[in-house]
């Protein structure tokens, strides 16, 4: 697939670690021109600095995604994109009782609300040109029920129900719209929960073991691609595998 998307951009959200910085490396690969974002800017500075030692353009805009106004900004800055997608998340964790307003409202905004906006703003004039890709980044707590990650599961439920319906608002014209439904994945972010609790997931999945930033970024590659040229509102899942009931 190399040079399968030379002249095409791409803006990949939460692209300075873990699977967007995965993705971002993939599609620049691919040949796209790489909108690097993230709130980082020396951890920016470094993802486009690999991208253009291996031959390839990108740049980083700086983003709150919790911020309405500067996810309006992180889209005009952009520009016209080919492929977008919402990778950018958060996760905290409590139980129903421990999950305050702001835990709340901080989840809905930046896993639901930001690729709303973003979507909103790019996605018609990927429309007006007749093609464009988007990709949203879920997880299996939106459809399992997850200890303690109420607000993050529904924040996620949330935009896999936005992936369908976007799907059918732009296919006509072009876009197509899907999601990738990850489990356990072994990041930066996910260490924090530390070893124990991210092996505790790992068991509940058929392979048994986290996967690397790397597997779930092949999964959002073939959306994007042209082998994925029929499919559009899916929600592919790189979970795994889930294990049956003894």
């Amino acid at each position: 697939m190399s040079g399968a998307l030379s002249g095409a951009t791409a803006l990949v959200t939460g692209a300075t670690a873990g699977i967007g910085r995965a993705v971002a490396l993939r599609l620049a690969a691919l040949g796209a021109e790489v909108v690097v974002h993230g709130r980082d800017a020396r951890r920016g500075a470094e993802v486009v600095r690999e991208v253009s030692a291996a031959g390839a353009t990108a740049r980083f805009v700086a983003a709150d995604l919790a911020e309405a106004d500067d996810v309006r900004r992180l889209a005009a800055a952009a520009g016209d994109v080919d492929v977008l997608v919402n990778n950018a998340g958060v996760y905290r964790f409590a139980d129903t009782a421990g999950t305050t307003p702001e835990m709340f409202d901080v989840h809905m905004a930046i896993n639901t609300r930001a690729p709303l906006l973003l979507v909103g703003r790019l996605a018609p004039g990927m429309a007006a040109r007749g093609h464009g890709a988007i990709v949203n980044l879920s997880t299996i707590a939106a459809d399992t029920p997850a200890r303690d990650a109420g607000a993050y599961g529904a924040s996620k439920a949330a935009l896999e129900l936005l992936t369908r319906v976007w799907a059918d608002e732009f296919g006509g014209r072009g876009v197509r719209v899907n999601a990738v439904r990850s489990g356990p994945v072994r990041t930066r972010g996910t260490s924090e929960m530390g070893e124990a609790a991210l092996q505790a997931v790992a068991r509940t999945t058929v392979l048994g073991r986290p996967a690397a930033p790397e597997e779930i970024a092949e999964a959002v590659v073939f959306l994007v691609s042209s082998r994925a040229s029929y499919i559009t509102g899916a929600i592919l899942e790189a979970r795994g595998g889930e294990l049956a009931y003894r």
